[in-house]
């Protein structure tokens, strides 16, 4: 079977090839890749090379297959999982392989599988330890996005506290109150997602940003009026004044702080503005391995300070994730703000910081430029397609949604 994939050879240094796959192995899958969304991870890693921790020092004789936010469909399976699998299953997995006992994680590490492919292998360790999971939904764009919003989820369960007999306990306060720093970009919108209806509710939601526009999308997407017959008070804010934050709580601060922007001075102000036995919670990865910020440690004695930090994610938070989107509790189409095909994928990866807006979803059987849902209404007076689409995004207030999806994929 021949695959058309974009792999890694080097710093910067990515190819759009085709080759040919190896033969199945019992106990392999056969994947259709159909969607995979582009994370900043990859490009740090496109960006380093063999440097990264989790690519191969030999990646420039043996190329890697970037991408692993990606959703496919079984296309071939082996006798061993013909009880537990079958053609036509949608799929999704978490990236880091964790049970190998290393650093190897997909999209990162192998040839044979990753997101931006036409055709991929699933191995059967990955199915034994139960990293493949059947994706229940009407579009392949929700299994692409679980990984990134279990990864989220990820960081909700490691935030830390003590309780009244000074236990330790893990995830983020009941009724507490909660920051979100940096929080309008895609994952920061999963975050506001899952704090106003995941399953621990807080009482106090606070989001930061220095865009006024990105402030301004978010607040259209979650309506504080509607949250707050939930219980909860949600405040978009725009600003990095430690005492106007600290004054939404009353001055007593925040239980749980989640920064997700790597620079010091937003960790600075994480921990200003925390509360007694409060969690600072350090989301976003920087690329500079001497990353640093001055952290209080006089709180760390005194008023219980507690800090946390997590990369990707276990199959019981995609499970979650699963669970919230099969239940409409959380919609991850807020992430999304472009879409492309294949052909896209090279340039998309490698100038993302530079591409304002969310998440980049690549359709790896399409041929399609990077464009923005927000492009679809101009597009649309010259190309009857993009009126189409238009129509269906607009439905759907302005999100990538289903029916587009499959307009899309049987149009383009």
């Amino acid at each position: 079977m021949k695959t058309k994939a974009v792999r890694l050879y080097g710093e910067r240094d990515l190819r759009l090839e085709e080759f040919e796959l190896p033969p199945l192995k019992n106990g392999e899958l056969l994947v259709k890749v159909i969607s995979d969304s582009v994370c900043m991870s990859t490009y740090k890693t496109a960006m380093q090379g063999a440097k990264h921790l989790r690519v191969p020092n030999n990646v420039a004789e043996n190329p890697v297959i970037i991408g692993h936010e990606f959703c496919a469909e079984v296309v071939e399976v082996t006798d061993k999982w013909k009880d537990r699998f079958k053609v036509g299953d949608k799929v999704a997995m978490p990236p880091v392989l964790s049970y190998l006992g290393g650093v190897d994680t997909v999209g990162y590490s192998f040839g044979e599988i990753g997101g931006v492919s036409t055709y991929s292998i699933i191995y059967d360790h990955i199915i034994e330890n139960d990293y493949l999971i059947k994706v229940e939904s009407d579009a392949f764009f929700n299994g692409s996005l679980i990984e990134p919003a279990s990864c989220v989820i990820r960081g909700y369960k490691a935030s830390n506290h003590l309780d009244e007999k000074l236990t330790p306990f893990t995830n983020i306060r009941e009724n507490g109150k909660v920051a979100i720093l940096a929080g309008c970009g895609p994952m920061g919108l999963v975050a506001i997602d899952i704090a106003l209806h995941g399953d621990i509710k807080p009482s106090l939601v606070v989001v930061t940003d220095l865009s006024q526009e990105r402030l301004d999308r978010a607040q259209q997407l979650f309506d504080p009026a509607k949250a707050a017959k939930d219980g909860i008070r949600l405040c978009f804010v725009n600003t990095s004044d430690k005492d106007e934050l600290l004054r939404l709580t009353d001055g007593k601060g925040y239980d749980d702080v989640f920064v997700y922007a790597p620079v010091p001075a937003v960790v600075e102000l994480g921990d200003a503005i925390l509360g007694f036995d409060g969690c600072l919670n350090f989301f976003a990865g920087p690329m500079d391995k001497k990353f640093s910020a001055p952290f209080n440690f006089y709180n760390v004695h005194y008023a219980q300070h507690h800090v946390a930090g997590t990369s990707g994610s276990v199959p019981e938070d995609m499970h979650d994730i699963v669970r919230l989107i099969s239940k409409q509790r959380i919609n991850p189409a807020v992430m999304v703000t472009h879409i492309g095909g294949m052909d896209a994928a090279i340039d998309t990866t490698l100038r993302l910081p530079e591409i304002e807006g969310g998440k980049k979803l690549i359709y790896t059987h399409i041929q399609l430029p990077l464009t923005a849902i927000a492009d679809f209404e101009t597009l649309g007076q010259t190309d009857e397609r993009f009126k189409i689409l238009h129509e269906l995004v607009t439905a759907h207030n302005g999100l990538w949604c289903a029916e587009a999806e499959r307009y899309l994929l049987e149009n383009f």
